[in-house]
């Protein structure tokens, strides 16, 4: 959601400014937040992404939400039916009635005299600029630009004779019967290939190539899981939130040991993985090469595909894959180093993501602009220096909802203990008597090389060298910091 900001507390209303005497939040605390929201409809990525195929990379189990189990058996789930499940959690939590569509935030500005964030919000619908105020802010506005998606220039471009689309951009693409090229080797491209040659779809490409300029590591994963109607049935004694609980643990404990497998033993990694592709591709007459990086697992993130979808779309007649670098393009379509050429009617630039924080909103603390991407993170939650104020991060190598849910949960414990303690600011600071905590080059994100994480190393908030200013990306030690661990400590200062 490009310029999402929530409070999920009652401490923090964002109000319209005004002198009207505010209720207490015993009183009213169902009342005291707001969610802003730039685009017309929730769903953030689930929304505005509509390229044919768009679905998630990570397991239901664990990219839904804890406390509303995902029932459906598709794992890998469409795009279309995760915006019906977050629209459901929406309604069935009564969040809806507080979400302002089409109000962008563009500025947030900290005064210490009145301990208040003030937030310049701009109206899309009717292009009103109004003033905000909060106690607390929550940035839930995930971490790319979704005006804009990255696209390299290639030289060329210009007198290319078809059409040049960025996913990001999809809409409306008539691609029946159609040369498609797809730039990219990431999740993006590798969804998009099997759904468009898709015969059985309303649309069906003529033959879709996807030209990489390197190879991406590749794991088929089971498209459905319907273990939990067995834990559930009706012999079992479990409920179906009991099943769930207990699937959702089993998915993680595993998302965790393929991650700790890559970075300890990433030889054995590799030989799994490019053992699966060997089967996979087997009798096919396809280059395993394709998909045999030289850099080791989890140096990026690994693409899940359901049910060999790539493999197979790849073994017919409609598709295949090139590794090669771009020369130029042509007016009929891209002339490669190597000396081929490939036809296409339609080039798809899957080439990436553009960063950005809090929606491209500026921030400020008493008139002075922050640069976020000069600080660390508290315990991957709270900005170094920056009084009342969470941005919510993800794991890149798991489901990134399984960090959020333990963010949320640390900010109402956060929230609770200020209430509690009738603290109104609280602002983590790095340097103590103690301690000096040196800043790493990893950013939030951890060392992933991907080229959006390289290309933003300067927007993005850093991490310490040690805890709580280290990122971990481990659950089970986040889940002990964010849910067990006392909320006072030597770095979070508080004030009435």
């Amino acid at each position: 959601m490009a310029c999402h900001l929530q409070q999920q507390s009652g401490r923090g209303l964002f109000r319209r400014s005004s002198p009207k005497k505010r209720k207490s939040i015993k009183q009213n605390t169902i009342q005291r937040f707001l969610v802003l929201e730039k685009r017309a409809d929730l769903g953030g990525t689930w929304d505005l992404f509509n390229y044919p195929g768009v679905r998630s990379d990570s397991d239901a189990l664990t990219f839904g939400y804890g406390f509303r189990p995902w029932l459906s058996h598709k794992m890998l789930a469409k795009g279309v039916d995760i915006k019906s499940y977050i629209a459901d959690t929406a309604r069935e939590f009564k969040v809806t009635e507080h979400i302002r569509y089409q109000h962008e935030m563009q500025q947030l500005s900290w005064s210490s005299a009145t301990q208040q964030w003030t937030a310049m919000i701009k109206n899309h619908s009717n292009g009103e600029v109004l003033t905000l105020t909060a106690n607390f802010v929550v940035g839930a506005t995930g971490y790319y630009d979704y005006d804009t998606g990255y696209k390299p220039h290639f030289e060329g471009e210009e007198q290319f004779k078809g059409n040049i689309v960025h996913p990001q951009h999809w809409k409306n693409v008539a691609y029946d019967d159609k040369k498609v090229v797809v730039i990219g080797s990431g999740a993006t491209a590798m969804t998009l290939l099997p759904a468009l040659v898709d015969e059985s779809s309303e649309q069906c490409a003529r033959h879709v190539t996807m030209l990489q300029r390197s190879p991406t590591y590749v794991a088929s994963v089971p498209g459905d899981d319907y273990a939990l109607d067995w834990l559930s049935g009706k012999f079992s004694p479990l409920s179906k939130r009991q099943a769930y609980s207990l699937l959702r643990t089993r998915n993680v404990m595993f998302q965790q040991g393929v991650y700790q497998l890559a970075t300890h033993a990433p030889k054995v990694m590799k030989a799994f993985l490019n053992h699966g592709v060997k089967k996979n591709l087997k009798g096919s007459g396809v280059d395993v090469g394709h998909f045999a990086p030289s850099y080791n697992p989890w140096d990026e993130r690994l693409c899940a595909v359901p049910d060999s979808d790539l493999f197979l779309a790849l073994q017919g007649k409609r598709a295949e894959v090139v590794t090669d670098k771009i020369s130029h393009f042509t007016e009929t379509g891209i002339a490669l180093v190597s000396g081929k050429h490939i036809e296409a009617d339609i080039i798809v630039t899957a080439t990436g993501l553009k960063l950005q924080m809090l929606g491209g909103a500026a921030l400020y603390i008493d008139g002075q602009q922050v640069d976020v991407g000069a600080r660390m993170t508290y315990k991957a939650v709270l900005l170094e220096g920056v009084p009342n104020i969470a941005l919510m991060f993800g794991y890149t190598n798991a489901s990134w909802t399984l960090k959020i849910d333990l963010a949320c949960q640390y900010v109402v414990r956060l929230l609770d203990y200020m209430d509690k303690h009738n603290y109104k600011t609280v602002c983590s600071q790095a340097q103590t008597e103690q301690e000096q905590v040196q800043v790493r080059p990893d950013t939030v994100l951890g060392a992933l090389s991907a080229g959006y994480v390289s290309r933003a190393k300067d927007e993005l908030p850093k991490q310490g060298d040690r805890y709580p200013w280290y990122v971990t990306h481990n659950y089970v030690s986040d889940r002990i910091m964010l849910k067990y661990r006392k909320i006072k400590d030597d770095w979070l200062h508080f004030s009435r």
